[in-house]
């Protein structure tokens, strides 16, 4: 009340529920300043509830999408183990886990067909046949494998042609012959010249060098699959001649024979051999690596 003109006013009073200057209450301003405080507490709490609410949503989408994109993203395709062994190719050496059968020096993983030591000569590094000795076999045995060697046959002139120019041969599981012949300008039957499957399978191209040269053989061989006495599923044979593809993946038909046609005959894992034709060849760098499944 004005105590001077006798008029009852209102007095503004702070408001305590808001500390600013500008927010004043009337009357019973206390009352109805806490009651506007009350509406705005429950404003504010809806408001932090709904954010709340929303970044919950947006969690658990992101947790959803994060699920498809592991199912159906471009890790879903990704293989992490097994991890496979590391093995050193050193360019020029044989792998690191390649079991070398001739390095220039020993025939120490290699005997006769009848169990004594090779007549085979050792000669400057390399491993040369003694014609009529017989045919070289290794002391250990092999079922799928990856062979590497290199031969090369020496100038004969023109007196030999045909299959008497250098003959030989490599023999996987002591069965399957895949033919060594000096076969640069020598015609002869195409299932018998270098890079056959003798007998059984012609080379893609004939990649072979002169007569003096050094040639590699790099061969891929699955042995064949028997259940019992029945062939389940053949031999498989891939040729790489002087670094060109010559067999791709060839189904072996059976055992090499020279007369009549191959027949398998059950068998399991069998050494390499390398073969004796009464003509001289010379071999070099022959490894080996086992491949399992």
């Amino acid at each position: 009340m004005n105590h001077k003109s006798g008029q009852l006013r209102h007095t503004p009073l702070p408001c305590p529920c808001n500390p600013s200057p500008e927010a004043v209450a009337y009357d019973g301003g206390v009352e109805s300043c806490l009651v506007g405080a009350k509406q705005v507490g429950m404003l504010t709490l809806m408001n932090w509830r709904s954010r709340l609410l929303g970044v919950i949503v947006l969690v658990a989408l992101g947790m959803v999408l994060a699920r498809v994109f592991d199912a159906y993203g471009p890790a879903a395709t990704e293989q992490w183990y097994p991890k496979p062994a590391v093995v050193n190719a050193a360019v020029g050496e044989p792998p690191s886990d390649a079991r070398v059968l001739f390095d220039g020096r020993s025939l120490q993983h290699w005997r006769s067909r009848d169990g004594e030591a090779p007549a085979w000569r050792i000669v400057d590094g390399m491993l040369v046949v003694t014609p009529g000795s017989g045919d070289l076999i290794s002391r250990d045995i092999f079922c799928d494998v990856q062979l590497h060697l290199e031969w090369m046959v020496p100038e004969l002139g023109s007196g030999s042609r045909g299959q008497n120019r250098s003959n030989s041969g490599v023999f996987l599981q002591d069965r399957y012959e895949i033919q060594i012949l000096d076969s640069y300008q020598n015609p002869t039957y195409v299932n018998g010249q270098a890079g056959a499957l003798y007998k059984q399978a012609s080379p893609l191209v004939n990649a072979s060098r002169p007569a003096g040269q050094w040639q590699t053989y790099d061969i891929v061989f699955r042995a064949p699959r028997f259940g019992g006495e029945a062939l389940i599923e053949p031999a498989y044979i891939t040729v790489l001649h002087n670094g060109v593809l010559v067999q791709h993946h060839t189904a072996v038909k059976g055992d090499t024979v020279y007369w009549g046609n191959p027949e398998y005959t059950p068998h399991g894992c069998a050494p390499l051999r390398l073969q004796d034709h009464w003509n001289p060849v010379y071999f070099r760098n022959i490894w080996i690596r086992s491949l399992t499944e």
